[in-house]
Order: structure tokens, then C-alpha cells, then sequence
């Protein structure tokens, strides 16, 4: 597929920047978003244009982009009254960036193929900053013709493109990363806030911790907050609140039980409702420091 058309909702951090990135390698683009403000900066660079609805977005694109917020807001992008399904052309591909729950992405992909378009779940890794210059990393599934359809616009966004196989995996295999990720966060998060409370150094306990297997990235981001406070994750609370429900709605539609997650799901949940949803994964910190019997 050469330069296609793409059309891309959700112009936030990350598809805002992954939209300019496209932009900078020459795709025309057709885009919406509620935030005005994003629009006009895609405008502004020229080869663009805005849609007023999802169906003249899919009527006008060969392939749909979405990275939007959560699995009910997809649901109302697609199957609204002038939504994607509503628009999409055959042989066109749907791509959704976003993390939602795979029982919804194989329904809509289902959908789309009744209609003779595609579809590709391809949540991504990584960070806005990687965005802007194409080095995300993508974990796409979907019917393998459909997913080499368009991998060569994925190499142009991820420096990594995993494919992982059935529609579903990829949300899937998106889930139990952020479910090992913001565990790892909101363990070492307590652990510094119990150091706190016990006198002990959190620095010290950093020292000691980080020449062990213990050590890791996430680590290193809890301590940033908890020892300097500096939040540099880039991953909100609400973020991880929302995904780790939906790894907990995967893990009960497979007929298991994951109680890990459930208390990580917890304190998440009480962290977001306690006000500090808009903070970074890290700042958990604060919530466990002020918990008390």
C-alpha cells in the first residue's frame, strides 16, 4: 500500500505526536479531535484536512487510526450513528493504538469484516517524545494479510513492530505488561512509603535495593518521586486505574482469578478517588504515606 490516506482520531500526547511524525514523512492526513487546538496544529503543517465526522473520516481514508482513551469511546467512535462502520471503505484497514479490552476489539473487528475492511489492534509501548520520531513500540495482531497490509506504516511509527498474531492479542499482550508494570510501581511506591513511616532512608533503601535483581527502570522512576521529587513516569494513575479494570474484566471473561491485581486495582481505585488521578503512577507514594489502619 503506497502512501495511503490516513485517517487519524485522538490528538493527544501520543496521537498528536504520532499524526506530526506522519506528517514529517509525507502521508496526507485527515484527522479529528475535540481539542480545537490539536487540529489546527496539524492543519498548520500542511497536507491535512479535518473531518466533521468518523463516517466522512473512514469515507475519506484507506486507513483508520485511532488512539483514543478507552474501549467505550471506541465503541462510540465506530458504531455511532456517523460513525466508522458507518463510512469505512472495503479493503480499508482499522488500527487501534489505544488499550482497550479484547473481547470489544475482536466484536468490532468481526463487524469490519462483514464490510469487507480490516482491522489491526496495535497498543503501543514507549513514550510520547518516541512518538514524535518514530521509534514507538507497537504490538500489533490481526489477520496476518491485513497486519502486512499496513506494516509498512508501522515501520514508519515504531522502531519495534511486534506481531503477536489473532486480533486480540495485541490488546491482550498490552494488558499483562501494564499489569506487571504498575504492579512493579505501586509495590515499590509502599515500600518507600513503609521506609518512611519505619525512619528508614529512603535513599539508602534505594542503594541497597538497586544493587540487587530488584533493580529496574520502574525502580528508578518510583525513586525519582519518592527520594527527589521529581514524576517523570508520564503515565497517569486514572491511566493505570483504567487498565488494570480492564485486566481484571480479560481475566474474568477467561474463567480465572488474578488477586495481585485486584489489590493493585485497589489502591489504584483509592488513589484516583482520593484526588491524585491526574498525578503520575509514581505519586501513589503519597497515598500510601498517608494510609492508616
Amino acid at each position: 500500500m503506497a502512501k495511503p490516506v490516513i485517517g487519524f482520531i485522538g490528538l493527544g500526547l501520543m496521537g498528536g505526536n504520532m499524526v506530526e511524525n506522519l506528517q514529517k514523512k509525507g502521508y496526507e492526513l485527515v484527522v479529528m479531535d475535540l481539542n480545537k487546538d490539536a487540529v489546527a496544529a496539524v492543519l498548520a503543517r500542511g497536507n491535512a484536512k479535518e473531518a466533521s465526522s468518523p463516517k466522512e473520516l473512514a469515507e475519506a481514508s484507506d486507513i483508520v487510526m485511532l488512539c483514543l482513551t478507552t474501549s467505550a469511546v471506541v465503541e462510540k467512535v465506530v458504531y455511532g450513528d456517523e460513525g466508522i462502520l458507518a463510512g469505512i471503505k472495503e479493503g480499508a484497514v482499522l488500527i487501534d493504538f489505544g488499550t482497550s479490552i479484547p473481547a470489544s476489539t475482536r466484536k468490532i473487528g468481526a463487524d469490519l469484516a462483514a464490510k469487507g475492511a480490516g482491522m489491526v489492534d496495535a497498543p503501543l509501548g514507549r513514550t510520547p517524545a518516541h512518538a514524535k520520531d518514530g521509534l514507538l513500540n507497537i504490538m500489533a495482531a490481526g489477520d496476518k494479510e491485513t497486519f502486512d497490509k499496513v506494516k509498512p506504516v508501522l515501520d514508519e511509527q515504531g522502531e519495534n513492530v511486534f506481531y503477536l498474531g489473532a486480533l486480540g492479542a495485541g490488546h491482550t499482550t498490552k494488558l499483562i505488561n501494564n499489569f506487571m508494570g504498575m504492579t512493579t510501581v505501586c509495590t515499590m511506591s509502599q515500600a518507600f512509603a513503609v521506609a518512611t513511616k519505619a525512619g528508614v532512608d529512603r535513599q539508602q533503601l534505594f542503594d541497597i535495593m538497586s544493587t540487587g535483581p530488584s533493580a529496574s527502570p520502574f525502580m528508578n522512576f518510583c525513586k525519582n518521586y519518592a527520594v527527589d521529587g521529581v514524576s517523570d513516569l508520564g503515565f497517569s494513575i486514572a491511566n493505570a486505574n483504567k487498565d488494570l479494570g480492564y485486566f481484571l474484566k480479560m481475566v474474568e471473561d477467561l474463567g480465572t482469578r488474578a488477586e495481585i491485581a485486584e489489590g493493585t486495582s485497589h489502591n489504584l481505585q483509592a488513589a484516583f478517588d482520593a484526588g491524585l488521578g491526574d498525578g503520575n503512577v509514581p505519586e501513589i507514594y503519597d497515598y500510601f504515606l498517608k494510609l492508616e489502619k
